[in-house]
């Protein structure tokens, strides 16, 4: 039976969900979920994605992100497969995780996109200890809105959802957090739970169907990098054995990762001559540039906002 591809847009803005299979818990420990969210902060970063809310449970993960005009389907494969690596290496086990793909459902207007943050923010309620404290709940970015905790992991845009209660910070979060416990209880709740449910059902049997919203043009691309950066930047991508011409390629197959969407596959095809786990190493050697070299991230940002 051929399965539907995933609804995407290049504008959209998606709550995800992903279960574990019913025989293991996603998370056994705390240390489990504190590794989630360091994957979840880097995968953000490498791809320059928004997260708005998230809510770790037992067996599942809420998030609600802002791709920004990335890929939602290679985000979240990259971030769940790199989880279950480390959770089946950890517990020496073999096999699948999740309960098949994530669920998403596209958020398209602000009394959604609000009622969705209270949903996943009251995740946490019927958690012992939790019922009316859940801005305390660790793994919720719910105590980063109220103020409650800081976000000492970089991981969330609190702006966006804030922006709707007004202006001043104090005062914007008592009335986000009084708007949250408002919803906890009602019908619209119910609405957002059969939503994701209804998405979930869906996707576990949708295919894996390629597609990029980012998809710019590799020469354009590679025809600013090389006026930025002074450099024959086409010859240097397929240099062998040149030093000089390292940081070059690992920069521009960042780029044609990140921003053209090609997966490593199609990068050893464009490059030539280069294993999947060599292209792997430059994109995340090319990730490493932009974080720590101001030059590389000033001409990352300037390639990602082109016309």
């Amino acid at each position: 039976m051929p399965r539907a591809a995933r609804k995407k847009s290049e504008e959209s803005m998606y709550h995800v969900m992903s279960r574990s299979i019913s025989e293991v818990d996603l998370f056994q420990c705390d240390e489990d979920k504190d590794y989630y969210l360091s994957l979840l902060k880097r995968y953000k970063e490498k791809y320059h994605c928004k997260i708005y809310c998230y809510a770790l449970m037992s067996n599942h993960v809420h998030i609600y992100i802002n791709p920004c005009g990335f890929d939602i389907s290679t985000f979240m494969r990259c971030l769940n497969n790199a989880y279950v690596a480390y959770f089946n290496r950890k517990y020496s086990r073999h096999g699948h995780l999740f309960q098949g793909r994530f669920a998403s459902t596209i958020v398209d207007n602000d009394t959604y996109s609000l009622t969705l943050s209270a949903y996943i923010h009251n995740n946490p309620k019927d958690l012992p200890g939790y019922a009316g404290r859940e801005e305390y709940y660790r793994y919720s970015s719910y105590g980063i809105y109220t103020g409650c905790r800081k976000d000492t992991d970089g991981i969330v845009d609190t702006e966006f959802i804030l922006s709707h209660f007004g202006r001043d910070g104090k005062t914007a979060r008592q009335k986000y957090k009084a708007f949250t416990q408002s919803m906890k209880e009602t019908g619209i709740m119910k609405e957002v739970d059969d939503s994701i449910v209804k998405a979930y059902t869906e996707n576990v049997y949708s295919s894996e169907k390629q597609y990029i919203v980012r998809n710019r043009v590799p020469e354009e691309l590679i025809y600013k990098m090389g006026h930025l950066l002074g450099r024959k930047v086409f010859e240097e991508l397929r240099a062998k054995y040149s030093r000089e011409a390292s940081k070059i390629r690992a920069f521009t197959t960042y780029v044609m990762r990140s921003i053209c969407g090609y997966t490593y596959k199609s990068l050893c095809e464009y490059i030539g001559n280069m294993s999947l786990s060599g292209i792997s190493r430059l994109t995340n050697e090319g990730f490493r540039l932009t974080k720590e070299d101001m030059r590389y991230r000033n001409i990352f940002n300037s390639l990602i906002h082109m016309g």
